[in-house]
């Protein structure tokens, strides 16, 4: 869609309500790329008076009016009559455990969670997923399985694929129900996978591609027909990765200056110049670090003598320090580096199973090995084959005395001694004292035999660039790649080069892979093939980031360092705004957020303070600064996409900024330019 179709249907004033309908719907469509959820808001705008520009409040009028049903459809799918629930008792294991099995592990079992709704145990079962609790025990007529059971609603219906449950299955589920959900002790639709520990060394594929990446994808694609594709133009790649390795968008001249560029290897100088851009890669790379290593300027979430790592992580950050050293430093502090593990006593003991030293245990399995051990650390994994005692002896290693082992917050009169979850890397010493315990785990963590570490680190990168991992979720790294040889390769790779994050990342950057046109991440999908680069939005920093950026272009003067005129969102304190924007709170660890957009950040968008002072004060730079129109359209295009406004978008733009250019005509220009995808979405 071209901006001219926003620039046009924008003069509501001429036009009216239809046009902005006609191009939401469009707009909408679009939109998919990053979120397919549909919304169902009923009703009318009628909160209060907005914020944004008057001549565009229709258009929010109208994103509602779509986003409303239709009535004659929703006819054409009522649900099917509810039939009465068995009378008699139903057997679990010859009734229930079967209907489930053929219709619904597909999706949400076996580490599969689609809407987030998984199964594998009692305990998921009865959690539910996105939309709320999935049953009401004893009550199934109030339960939401049973509706989605029953309905025939396309976008609703469960399971989506294959035959619905007969009426007949679905009075035996809802009997199951009413009678209290009785569960098969110990059963679990799950079938564990346990990944090895060790490094795999894989022998880098024959072929003509000078990257490694390319090598091992080249027959990944031949053997699921996936066509090779024409790398992204110049000025794509040059917004992708600059906002990828430094957070920031390219100036204007910069994207100039790299299109003009005539020598072959420029995309790669490109990347090896942003990696180089030491001070710019801290600032937006310590975001990433800050969510997972719960460094928050702001909340006292340091508590046990830490304190906010901020200056060592920028510092390890600005100097490439090696990954196995980074790890080393965090579990066992050196100065500057103990608010990881010595901040988990902000949050004092939860209860007896979520003590201080649990809390450090799994804090240090996530992020470092992509491992999840909270759900062994009550009972025995319903998720993995962690044991109970197994993680009580982990959290162990952090603790002065042997720890009372607590089974659902009940004491078992059991004690766990000191020890590592993999014995066969290292073993700690149970008599040696809490410090030397610490010590001896950090050494065993970054073990070049733990090639674990560095496989976690290898995917969390290549989820970055490229929208999903290697291995998904990011924190489970016992499910399968969908590209094992590729993965390990890059993980031994990584540890040989010295544990060098940069070495890495610049294989990835380099890649053909990397280059490819970006792709709608297809949620339906049974299994995931790798096609290009995921679209993705912004981040909240780099939303923000790019704002100052084109309000700091409207200056018109040679910057004397890249960067926005002020201090770079990722380093300043958490405010109403980000939080909407998706940054968290970091009391809690946060490997990766959500790239969803959500209905609150359409409405603190389109009508939060916070935004409409920036886009004013950015409407006043831009007229402030002389131009004529034709250049000021121009500029801002330029700044905002890196490209020139087409004929078309340059004469509806002339118009939206007024006949002589109004304050409020530049303001509207630039609003639009800022809420349209191509510049919240990563392509």
């Amino acid at each position: 869609m071209g901006l001219w179709r926003i620039l046009c249907s924008l003069q509501l004033r001429k036009k009216g309500r239809e046009l902005a309908q006609d191009y939401f719907l469009e707009s909408l469509r679009e939109s998919e790329l990053t979120n397919q959820d549909s919304c169902r808001i009923k009703g009318e705008f009628k909160g209060p008076q907005p914020i944004m520009p008057r001549h565009l409040i229709p258009l929010s009028l109208a994103v509602v009016a779509l986003w409303g049903g239709n009535a004659a459809a929703e006819a054409e799918t009522a649900p099917r009559e509810m039939p009465p629930a068995l009378s008699r008792k139903v057997d679990f294991a010859q009734e229930v455990k079967p209907i489930l099995a053929r219709s619904c592990t597909t999706c949400h079992a076996n580490g599969k969670s689609k809407g987030g709704f998984n199964m594998d145990h009692i305990h998921a079962f009865v959690g539910g997923g996105d939309s709320g609790p999935a049953v009401v025990s004893g009550s199934s007529g109030k339960s939401l399985l049973i509706k989605l059971l029953l309905s025939n609603d396309p976008d609703e219906r469960m399971p989506v694929k294959g035959d619905p449950l007969s009426l007949e299955e679905v009075a035996i589920m809802r009997a199951w129900i009413d009678q209290g959900m009785q569960w098969e002790k110990g059963f679990t639709f799950s079938k564990f996978r346990n990944a090895p520990v060790a490094p795999r060394r894989v022998s880098l594929p024959e072929g003509e591609a000078d990257n490694p990446v390319d090598r091992f994808l080249s027959h990944y694609y031949r053997e699921n027909d996936i066509p090779e594709v024409s790398p992204i133009e110049d000025g794509v790649f040059a917004r992708r990765v600059f906002l990828d390795v430094l957070g920031l968008l390219p100036t204007a001249q910069e994207v100039k200056t790299f299109i003009e560029d005539v020598r072959v290897d420029k995309r790669q100088r490109l990347v090896g110049e942003l990696l180089e851009d030491r001070d710019n890669y801290a600032e937006h790379w310590v975001t990433f670090w800050n969510d997972s290593l719960r460094n928050s300027y702001t909340r006292q979430y340091h508590g046990g003598g830490g304190k906010p790592i901020t200056g060592w992580l920028k510092n390890a950050l600005s100097e490439n320090k090696p990954y196995d050293q980074f790890v080393r430093e965090l579990i066992n502090p050196v100065g500057g580096s103990d608010g990881f593990i010595k901040g988990v006593a902000w949050r004092g003991t939860v209860n007896a199973s979520q003590v201080t030293e649990m809390q450090a245990a799994q804090n240090v399995a996530q992020v470092f090995m992509g491992l999840n051990i909270k759900c062994a650390s009550c009972h025995d994994s319903f998720i993995n084959d962690w044991t109970l005692k197994e993680t009580y002896s982990f959290a162990a290693i952090f603790a002065g005395e042997p720890l009372d082992i607590h089974r659902c917050d009940k004491p078992t009169g059991e004690k766990a001694e000191p020890a590592f979850l993999y014995p066969n890397l290292g073993k700690i010493d149970p008599k040696a004292a809490p410090a030397k315990r610490i010590e001896q785990l950090a050494e065993i963590m970054t073990s070049p035999r733990n090639g674990r570490m560095a496989r976690t680190m290898v995917n969390r990168l290549w989820a970055i660039f490229f929208g999903h991992g290697l291995i998904e979720p990011v924190d489970e790294m016992d499910n399968p790649a969908w590209n094992s040889d590729l993965l390990d390769w890059l993980a031994v790779d990584f540890a040989e080069s010295g544990y060098d994050l940069k070495h890495t990342m610049s294989i990835l950057l380099n890649s053909r892979a990397y280059h490819r046109p970006a792709v709608a991440l297809d949620e339906e999908e049974e299994q995931f093939l790798f096609r290009g680069p995921v679209v993705r939005r912004m981040s909240a920093e780099q939303f923000l980031d790019g704002l100052d950026q084109v309000i700091l272009a409207a200056k018109d003067a040679p910057l004397e360092a890249r960067g926005t005129g002020r201090k770079r969102a990722g380093s300043r304190n958490l405010d109403r705004l980000m939080r909407t924007l998706g940054r968290p709170k970091r009391d809690v660890v946060v490997t990766r957020r959500e790239s969803k957009a959500t209905t609150a950040q359409f409405i603190e968008l389109a009508n939060g303070r916070s935004v409409a002072d920036l886009v004013a004060k950015g409407g006043s730079e831009w007229l402030d600064s002389g131009r004529a129109p034709e250049e000021l359209v121009g500029d801002l295009f330029s700044s905002s996409f890196g490209r020139a406004p087409s004929a078309r978008e340059l004469e509806g733009s002339l118009e939206i900024i007024g006949r002589p250019v109004t304050a409020r005509g530049v303001e509207d220009l630039l609003w639009i330019l800022l809420m349209h995808p191509e510049f919240q979405l990563i392509k």
